[in-house]
C-alpha cells in the first residue's frame, strides 16, 4: 500500500445517505484516500434526501467508480486497502454480501475485502427485520463483516439531527481506528446526571 491509507466507501440505495456523505466528511479530514462507489438506488436517495448533484457527491471522494465497472481496482484483491464501509447498506446490498453473488462492483468490493480479510462495516438501515434479514446479517458475520446499524445514541444529547449523523458516522470510522476529533465519546457518567438509579427524560414514576 502507498504511505497514505486507503479505504472504499459504498452508498447503497437505503435511506440515511447523510452517513455516507459524512463518513466522505471525516476522511478527508482524517487524510484517508476514499475509492467511491454509488449504487443506481444510492443516486436515486441522493435526489431524494439532499440538494447534492452527483458530482458534488463523487467531489467528496478521491476516487471514484460506476457501480457496473467490475474490472475497477477495487474488484482485485491485490489493490490493497483497509477495507470497506457501507453507509448507508440497503437489505439487497447485504443479501449479496451474504450469498457471494455479487451482481455490482458495489458487492464485490465488499466481497473482495472479505476475502483478503479486511474490515467490513455495513451500516444496515431497514427495519423491522423478519427472519431472511436477520439469516442475511448471520451470513456476513460468520463471513467477517462487522454489521452496525445506524442506531442513534443518546448519551450525548444530540441537539441536531446532524449530531446523530456525526457520532454514528464516527462510531463506524472507530472500527478502522480512524481518529474523528471533535465528536463526543463517553467518559463515564455526566457531572449533570443523578446519582441515583431514579427515572429519567422527565418521566414520573407511578403512584403505589
Amino acid at each position: 500500500m502507498n504511505d497514505r491509507r486507503r479505504i472504499i466507501v459504498g452508498i447503497s440505495g437505503a435511506t440515511g445517505i447523510a452517513y455516507g456523505i459524512r463518513v466522505l466528511e471525516f476522511l478527508r479530514a482524517a487524510d484517508v484516500e476514499t475509492h467511491l462507489v454509488v449504487s443506481k438506488a444510492g443516486h436515486l436517495t441522493r435526489s431524494y434526501e439532499t440538494d447534492l448533484s452527483a458530482r458534488e457527491l463523487e467531489a467528496l471522494a478521491d476516487v471514484n467508480y460506476a457501480p457496473a465497472d467490475v474490472g475497477a481496482a477495487i474488484a482485485s484483491g491485490s489493490f490493497r486497502t483497509m477495507g470497506m464501509v457501507i453507509a448507508p447498506c440497503s437489505i439487497r446490498t447485504l443479501a449479496e454480501v451474504a450469498s457471494c453473488v455479487t451482481g455490482s462492483l458495489l458487492t464485490r468490493a465488499a466481497d473482495v475485502c472479505l476475502k483478503e480479510r479486511r474490515r467490513v462495516v455495513l451500516m444496515v438501515r431497514e427495519t423491522p427485520l423478519h427472519a431472511g434479514h436477520l439469516r442475511a446479517m448471520l451470513g456476513a458475520t460468520e463471513m467477517g463483516a462487522v454489521v452496525m446499524p445506524p442506531t442513534p445514541a443518546f448519551y450525548t444529547r444530540p441537539r441536531t439531527i446532524q449530531d446523530i449523523v456525526d457520532h454514528t458516522a464516527a462510531r463506524a470510522l472507530d472500527l478502522f481506528d480512524i481518529e474523528t476529533p471533535g465528536v463526543p465519546r463517553w467518559s463515564g457518567r455526566p457531572e449533570s446526571a443523578p446519582a441515583d438509579d431514579g427515572p429519567s427524560c422527565g418521566v414520573r414514576p407511578p403512584v403505589a
